[in-house]
């Protein structure tokens, strides 16, 4: 099983995102923040994370880039309990059992996404204001030399 880690390949995050998701977490498309969302929206920091951020399950910060890579069915079920608890706290849901199974969809289509990339492979996500609501497009790079874990877990920008 497959899902996505957030990177941090230079400190551009911190200067674009109101809040910067670390490294090494866990991450979606969270296109789901913005479907409500209107031109009037799209101001600073605000447009960077719609433009091109991902989503950290674990933080509610947002990221320029995810790496693919293995996680377990522990880690997972912790991941839909945290990301149902945010939609009750933060985005209104009604309550866990509700909050629940959207949760699932939400982390499960991004795991389907991911199990079509090799571990280590990049993703970067672009969205756009339509008619019809909010267009995501995504792109890939192909895993270097270097594992995900070189960038995912180690360094610090200080």
């Amino acid at each position: 099983m497959k899902l996505a880690r957030t990177l941090r390949l230079d400190i551009s995050d911190e200067n674009v995102f109101e809040l910067p998701a670390a490294s090494g977490e866990w991450a979606i498309s969270g296109g789901f923040e913005f479907s409500n969302w209107t031109e009037a929206d799209l101001m600073g920091k605000a447009r960077q994370a719609f433009s091109n951020g991902w989503y950290s399950i674990e933080s509610g910060g947002r990221a320029s880039f995810v790496g693919v890579c293995h996680i377990t069915d522990a880690e997972l079920e912790q991941l839909r309990q945290t990301l149902a608890k945010t939609f009750v706290e933060i985005y209104g849901a009604p309550d866990i059992d509700t909050a629940y199974p959207v949760a699932c969809e939400e982390i499960d289509q991004m795991r389907s996404m991911c199990e079509d990339f090799e571990d280590n492979t990049l993703l970067m996500v672009s969205r756009e204001l339509t008619e019809l609501g909010v267009e995501e497009t995504y792109r890939s790079r192909a895993p270097q030399d270097a594992s995900l874990e070189a960038f995912a877990v180690h360094g610090s920008v200080e």
